[in-house]
């Protein structure tokens, strides 16, 4: 897991052919907005978290956030330790991002 800031995080993302971007927050957060593309896995799902994760490609570059970068660098953690390669946490969250918001 990397931690990066808004602006590496970003800037890596749009130069990478093999990101997904994951957004792990809860169904409420979600509601407020995602980064576009996102795909949803609440981490507060526990075994049903693990359970999604395990039908993701390993060999594809994470993105990962939440509201804040905490629970999103767990997440990476998680990820790692399932076998995904790279994972990317996004320091300061969704509260932080100032890029492109889509509506669920």
């Amino acid at each position: 897991m990397t931690d990066l800031a808004q602006n590496e995080w970003t800037s890596k993302l749009l130069a990478d052919k093999n990101a997904v971007i994951l957004d792990v927050r809860t169904p409420e957060e979600v509601a407020l907005g995602i980064i576009p593309n996102a795909i949803i896995i609440d981490i507060f799902k526990g075994q049903g978290f693990i359970d999604e994760l395990n039908e993701l490609d390993t060999s594809k570059n994470y993105y990962v956030y939440c509201k804040a970068g905490s629970r999103s660098a767990q997440a990476c953690s998680v990820m790692n330790q399932l076998g995904f390669k790279t994972t990317y946490n996004l320091i300061g969250g969704f509260t932080e991002w100032t890029g492109k918001v889509a509506s669920m």
